[in-house]
């Protein structure tokens, strides 16, 4: 018999798959393109936006229970097969390219105990020693979660609660070691010569990166327990990584500079805690990280092998996906996953890229199934009549439609030559049920136009 996940394993689920490396690298990161203004405008923005976003995965988790298959369903349910595929589509890659930076960044950090100035053994993650150990990672997490979800679920929980401990110390010694005056010095970022506005925009893709992984209880929703428990979770487990994010980036600028902190080496988080404990400092927060992205993996495996398999149940993904185990565990997507997973950890290693390489391609990806949901939200507030359902789902459209206007036009045009391969799935797994009905003359429209939108579209990526 499957068990179910209760409110604490859906909502470190949710944090854990929020909270990964991301966070320790945040103070430079966000230095870097933004003053202390820009950033209290920029956190302020995504703060509401994610909210609004969160609210609206409880609401629909509340309003239409009979959707229990995450946010692929939400999509599938309002705007058709096509759309469904679509979210379902991106978000997975999103998950495929998210683990493989986890996996990469794992290894990144651990250079620190194995590298030195006249030897590289792990580099940035991309050697052949760090392919053995990621390889290694990757095939001990995919037979945990064959183990079964509630098994992968109750690991995670400890990891959780490992990752907090180090952010915790930071949080507590930078707050005691804030200056004002250098957190107000150049408040406005005159130095750098961009408009406040142009810093704010800047920010936006960061700040996605750090909350990707806030449907968690959505996607898993078919396996909790209680169906209140899967909104609750979303939303205490956004309000805990906000506040943890806005206190990090923030307190970060009072403890040095903006362009000093812009300058330092990531792990960012790692040198300032040295500055505020001594060099023990930098080990607390490696291993920090390491526990974390290792925590975050093991969430965004479950998340990654669970959308397409559910996806498949319903005749969108080829029926390949849809095999589970013993143990209730998707069995043939996690392999199919994992498969690219280690494809693409073999192209890293053979082209040298490293974890910033991905973080963009993943943003990316993410926006078309964040913003569907405020549009299926949408949908259910004119045939319910609401006017505070109305306000919440416009909310969350309006934050997704920002964040794909900030982005910018290179990025997009990324996002339309990757999703182009997809509809090739799509049509084959429509191809394995005769009983399907016929996509209709919009649909049809629609995967002709971007199939011919990917063309140029790649033509001006290889320009670029």
């Amino acid at each position: 018999m499957e068990k179910k996940l209760g409110l604490t394993s859906l909502t470190a689920l949710v944090l854990s798959s929020m909270v990964g490396a991301g966070v320790f690298s945040l103070p430079q990161n966000m230095a870097e393109v933004g003053s202390p203004a820009a950033l209290m405008i920029g956190w302020a923005i995504t703060g509401i936006g994610i909210l609004f976003l969160a609210i609206s995965l409880l609401l629909l988790s509340r309003l239409r229970p009979d959707l229990d298959s995450g946010i692929f369903t939400y999509a599938r349910e309002g705007f058709g097969e096509l759309v469904g595929f679509c979210s379902a589509w991106g978000y997975w890659f999103c998950a495929i390219i998210a683990n493989v930076s986890y996996l990469v960044i794992v290894f990144a950090a651990l250079s620190f105990f194995t590298d030195t100035e006249h030897s590289v053994i792990l580099g940035d993650g991309n050697t052949w020693q760090s392919l053995i150990g990621e390889s290694i990672l990757l095939w001990f997490v995919h037979w945990l979660v064959l183990r079964g979800v509630q098994t992968a679920a109750g690991v995670n929980q400890l990891a959780t609660m490992a990752k907090l401990l180090p952010l915790g110390i930071f949080i507590i010694l930078a707050a005691i070691a804030f200056k004002m005056d250098v957190f107000t010095f150049d408040f406005t970022g005159v130095e750098m010569g961009v408009p406040v506005w142009e810093q704010v925009k800047d920010t936006m893709l960061i700040t996605l990166w750090v909350f990707i992984g806030v449907e968690g209880a959505v996607v898993v929703s078919g396996r909790a327990r209680r169906r209140k428990d899967i909104g609750i979770a979303t939303v205490l487990a956004v309000i805990s990584a906000l506040t943890v994010y806005v206190l990090v980036t923030l307190l970060s600028l009072g403890l040095v500079t903006r362009p000093e902190l812009a300058s330092i080496r990531n792990p960012s988080m790692a040198n300032l805690l040295v500055g505020l404990m001594g060099s023990a400092g930098e080990i607390v927060i490696i291993a920090g990280l390491i526990i974390s992205v290792c925590g975050a993996y093991l969430s965004w495996t479950i998340m990654a092998a669970e959308v397409p398999f559910i996806a498949s149940l319903h005749g969108s993904f080829p029926k390949v996906f849809n095999k589970q185990n013993s143990k209730k565990a998707p069995k043939s997507s996690l392999w199919i996953t994992n498969g690219a997973i280690q494809l693409s950890l073999i192209l890293i290693w053979l082209s040298g890229s490293n974890y910033n390489t991905l973080l963009s391609i993943a943003s990316e990806m993410i926006l078309v199934p964040y913003f569907l949901v405020g549009a299926f939200l949408v949908k259910v507030a004119f045939q319910r009549g609401s006017r505070a359902l109305l306000s919440i789902a416009m909310g969350a459209c309006a934050y997704g439609l920002w964040l794909l206007y900030a982005s910018g036009l290179m990025n997009l045009l990324l996002s339309v030559v990757l999703y182009a391969p997809g509809l090739l799935v799509f049509l084959y797994a429509r191809r394995q049920d005769n009983e399907r009905t016929p996509l209709n003359i919009i649909e049809k429209l629609a995967i002709v136009l971007l199939l011919l939108t990917s063309l140029p579209s790649l033509w001006v990526l290889t320009q670029y």
